[in-house]
């Protein structure tokens, strides 16, 4: 699904969007990892595919010892090189992603997780998130040591059999095969365009959700 919209029905949008309701998708208060990351630097990184990149890469901004949050693509072939109308066709191999730089000592990669399945991305939605459908949208989990490995697989097991879903979680670990930056434009999105009718109704929400829900996580400043 496209998530471009045309000039003369932008202030349309944005109405219907601003009285729809307060959350846009179902919010859950998802575990605490049994099993976490090890952290073996300073800082790490992280990658997370889960839908549109606008609103994964708005709420990981706002998550305190995030310093980085980037929009782009990963898993798909190496040899590739692509972008947001490539990747829009849905035959890459390439979802949109997001890669955060984060610093351990602040917030774990277990957090992260945590975060990401309560706020952002419903792991039993096979191959869309929201209205966005295709590969392209899928959820994944890019694990880029074995620590992350280790905790991402753990973590997709405990909410396997947390009951918080009804339908089997089909998130995956794939292997990460290299991260593509998104254009500029695509970039810290959403604090750049707060009243975009996409932002109002699917992503705000997930932001708002993230605040009400983990509040000593939550800064206010976004990361760069």
């Amino acid at each position: 699904m496209t998530r471009r919209f045309n000039a003369s029905l932008f202030f349309l949008f944005a109405a219907l969007a601003a009285a729809s309701p307060a959350r846009a998708e179902r919010v859950v208060q998802a575990p605490v990892p049994t099993v976490d990351a090890t952290a073996t630097r300073k800082l790490e990184t992280a990658v997370f595919a889960g839908g549109c990149y606008w609103g994964v890469e708005g709420v990981f901004a706002h998550v305190k010892g995030v310093h980085l949050a980037v929009a782009g693509f990963a898993g798909g072939p190496k040899a590739r090189r692509v972008d947001y109308e490539t990747v829009s066709g849905g035959d890459t191999g390439y979802a949109e992603a997001v890669r955060v730089t984060y610093d351990p000592k602040v917030v774990s990669y277990g957090t992260l997780l945590r975060i990401f399945f309560s706020v952002i991305a419903d792991p039993t939605t096979l191959n869309y998130q929201g209205p966005d459908h295709g590969t392209q949208y899928r959820s994944a989990l890019f694990p880029l040591n074995g620590e992350q490995d280790k905790a991402a697989r753990a973590y997709l097991a405990q909410l396997g059999r947390s009951g918080l879903w009804r339908d089997p979680v089909v998130t995956r670990v794939e292997r990460f095969t290299g991260f593509q930056d998104a254009a500029r434009d695509h970039q810290d999105f959403m604090r750049k365009n707060p009243l975009h009718p996409y932002i109002l109704r699917w992503d705000k929400p997930k932001l708002a959700a993230f605040k009400e829900m983990f509040p000593a996580l939550y800064q206010e400043k976004p990361a760069a």
